[in-house]
């Protein structure tokens, strides 16, 4: 079955379209106009093995805001479709991912109960073109769009862009983990009979 669904969002604020492969190989076309988030996106592909192409027309004019919170709603909702009813998929995933000194920890669970845990502090505001706040926003933006737990935490670490590219690269191998086929399982991996 094609896991591959293209999902748009069109607002006052921002207008965006995704197309994600959930059985890529990490090729990706990605355009925010957001320099340091196209380079988390890269991240979070290429590590996860999923094709994706993003464009975001937002209003940078106004803050990156809009464009880095709705792209996070729109790619949770292309998360969500993907993986339709999450039959014989493993549900769970996890990674601790080395960055030179920075260490990070990404689990996930595709329950369809958003929770974002969130512990990362950054020492700048802003990263590139990027506000640092806002990576914390993104992630909830996709746990909540995709119904998914996400737990995030540097477990150490100093270089600020290390310890963004960390957390979005974990995620994007925790992802992949979750989505994997289990073919011992016909059924969605839950006591409660779906997901």
């Amino acid at each position: 079955m094609s896991r591959i669904v293209t999902c748009e969002r069109k607002t006052k604020e921002t207008d965006i379209s995704i197309t994600l492969n959930l059985d890529g190989t990490g090729n990706n076309d990605i355009h925010t106009g957001i320099g340091f988030f196209d380079h988390m996106l890269d991240g979070f592909a290429r590590h996860g093995l999923f094709d994706l192409t993003v464009r975001v027309n937002g209003d940078l004019d106004v803050d990156s805001h809009h464009t880095i919170e709705d792209t996070g709603i729109v790619l949770g909702n292309a998360i969500l479709k993907a993986i339709g009813d999450k039959v014989g998929i493993k549900r769970f995933g996890n990674m601790i991912l080395p960055m030179d000194e920075t260490l990070a920890l990404c689990a996930v669970d595709l329950s369809g109960r958003p929770y974002l845990r969130y512990d990362a502090e950054f020492t700048v505001p802003k990263i590139g073109d990027m506000d640092t706040e806002m990576v914390k926003e993104f992630f909830y933006a996709v746990s909540y769009s995709a119904g998914m737990n996400i737990h995030l935490k540097i477990m150490d670490g100093e270089n600020n862009h290390h310890m963004a590219e960390a957390l979005f690269k974990s995620f994007g191998k925790a992802l992949d983990m979750a989505t994997m086929d289990e073919p011992r399982i016909k059924e969605a991996w839950t006591t409660k009979g779906s997901l």
